[in-house]
């Protein structure tokens, strides 16, 4: 019981929301309408339940022009359950597709929204493959929730109907026990519960290992098919270093887990279905059994037994339902805890974010970004670097330099707001816009606009600006194909990958702009021309780069260094002082 609360809690927190929403009046709406045509169909059923008995006594007493009648009657409830039944299934589909848009963007907001994406895989988070459950789990329990919602009305209201038929058709069932007779009322509705209620029982003791199973297939795969994007992402990288095998076996690797779990839900589904393929064949003939005794007897005509059979089936189906439904409820109740996750790490993840001991203000001063009593920390906790005092002038040029896996990347991602380890002060001018390139920039699937105006919105740049921005950075070739969509990840170099970021910041005029190792693939006359061609166009812009090169010293004013004795934090040190000192 403490499960099934639980689970009913958690349903009611997932579901709740969007019917409070913004979208809640159509939601509640379709919802109404879905229901009602519920009740239009078990009020169909209980119609062709009663047509059942007279139309088979016609038959019995050969009586053709009631069997004629009940034939066009047949037809007219015919229509009305296919009308029925085809807008049910529209309606549900249309109710199905807004909840989901509701959710997803629900979840992608709060996935995206402070970085919070970064951050849960930064931490190793729990909540594996966020992109399968935003993109499958969402669908699978909108689809999964609404379909045993109504599956379950469906069977309390068809329980409720054909019950009391089926306890007015049984009448009372008399024997004797321990010297004394005994009354059953309605016994044949107490035969069809107790039918389903073991039936259940045996279904969960024998299903139960199937709501794991599941759940850890849904990962599996998800990890499987994450790796083949990743296979696909660097093709090239792995054609140059003929990983090709290497690939292979760890994709079979990853596979064979798919493999073995699968294994086990095969195993465990055909448990499963010894059973509940049993208990459907016995149950088409279990109504009859119990009803044939009266029919033989001459207590009941035909009519009659072929709706008591009938109504027995209705009320035995109904307790049944979770028989019928048990592998779907099995799975409906790993999604549930998928997304449950889910929401349970990105609130996490943004309270965590917002007890961060980095604390970013407005600055007081001149330069447009400066830093105080900076702690950089690993996600273990050692510290990483220390920075006393790190001040950015407008149109100021500042290279830092250290030792590889020093912290380099790290304090910028640390300025930049998406380090959660560590404490200390960035300061930061009002209005001030921030723009960091890193090594490998980030080119979205589309036109060539998109990625080059990213992450700003397209009309934003006119195309003039785009085509300049383009030619000055070196690349003429793509000024004409602004709206040609293509992979660009793939179909540009790395140099010219980072030619159109550093064309990115020309159209966007930060206030600060900070590149780690922004032009590496870049020849060094190349990566000249390119501070050459910011330091023109964004006088005013203070800018901190990251680099390795020796040439990068002259395109700077200042230079600044990661240094770390012994096996203490690095420290940030300022060549200039230290020269002076």
């Amino acid at each position: 019981m403490r499960a099934i609360t639980s689970l009913l809690a958690d349903v009611w927190r997932l579901s709740i929301p969007y019917f409070r929403g913004e979208d809640r009046w159509r939601g509640l709406a379709l919802l109404v309408a879905v229901i009602a045509l519920e009740v239009g169909w078990v009020y169909a059923s209980v119609l062709i339940n009663q047509w059942n008995a007279e139309f088979y006594n016609a038959i019995q007493e050969k009586n053709y022009p009631a069997f004629v009648h009940l034939l066009w009657m047949f037809a007219l409830y015919a229509a009305g359950a296919i009308a029925v039944a085809v807008y049910q299934v529209y309606l549900r589909q249309w109710l199905q597709i807004r909840w989901r848009t509701w959710m997803t963007e629900k979840y992608l907001t709060a996935w995206l929204a402070d970085e919070t994406h970064y951050r849960m895989r930064l931490k190793g988070d729990e909540a594996d493959n966020p992109d399968q459950r935003i993109a499958e789990d969402i669908n699978s329990y909108v689809s999964q929730t609404l379909g045993l919602f109504l599956g379950l009305l469906g069977a309390v209201m068809t329980l409720t109907s054909f019950a009391v038929i089926l306890w007015g058709l049984s009448g009372d069932f008399a024997f004797n026990l321990f010297g004394g007779s005994w009354h059953i009322p309605g016994y044949l509705v107490w035969a069809a519960f107790a039918y389903a209620a073991v039936g259940t029982l045996i279904a969960h003791l024998i299903g139960r290992v199937l709501v794991k199973l599941n759940y850890d297939q849904q990962r599996y795969e998800a990890n499987y098919r994450v790796d083949l994007v990743r296979v696909r992402e660097n093709g090239e990288q792995i054609a140059l270093m003929q990983g090709g095998p290497v690939e292979r076996a760890r994709l079979l690797s990853r596979f064979g887990y798919v493999v073995h779990n699968y294994w086990g839900i095969m195993i465990a589904q055909k448990r499963l279905t010894w059973f509940t393929a049993g208990y459907g064949q016995l149950s088409n003939i279990f109504p009859f059994i119990v009803v044939a005794p009266a029919y033989f007897s001459g207590a009941i005509p035909l009519g009659q037994m072929m709706q008591t059979g009938s109504a027995f089936g209705q009320v035995q189906g109904s307790f049944s339902f979770f028989i019928n439904a048990y592998t779907t409820l099995a799975e409906w109740k790993s999604v549930v805890d998928r997304l449950v996750g889910f929401e349970k790490s990105v609130m996490v993840t943004q309270a965590e974010a917002l007890r961060s001991d980095f604390h970013r203000v407005p600055a007081t001063g001149a330069a447009p970004l400066a830093v105080r009593a900076m702690e950089v920390r690993l996600p273990d906790g050692r510290a990483l670097l220390d920075v006393a005092a790190l001040d950015l002038a407008r149109g100021e040029r500042v290279l830092l330099s250290g030792p590889s896996g020093s912290g380099k990347s790290t304090l910028l991602r640390a300025i930049a707001g998406i380090w959660p380890h560590g404490h200390g002060e960035v300061a930061v001018a009002p209005d001030a816009r921030v723009l960091t390139l890193p090594q490998r920039p980030y080119l979205p699937v589309g036109t060539l606009r998109g990625a080059l105006a990213y992450p700003d919105p397209l009309e934003m740049f006119g195309d003039e600006e785009l085509r300049e921005a383009l030619e000055a950075v070196g690349l003429p070739a793509l000024a004409g194909r602004l709206d040609e969509s293509a992979p660009w990840a793939s179909v540009l170099s790395g140099g010219e990958q980072q030619r159109l970021a550093v064309a990115r910041a020309l159209l966007v005029k930060p206030d600060v702009l900070m590149l780690d190792e922004a032009t590496s693939a870049l020849d060094e006359a190349s990566e000249a021309a390119l501070y050459r061609l910011l330091r023109e166009r964004l006088p005013q812009t203070a800018l901190l780069s990251i680099g390795h090169r020796s040439t990068l010293i002259e395109q700077h004013e200042r230079q600044m260094v990661l240094s770390r004795e012994g096996n203490g934090p690095a420290r940030l040190v300022d060549l200039a002082t230290a020269s002076a000192d």
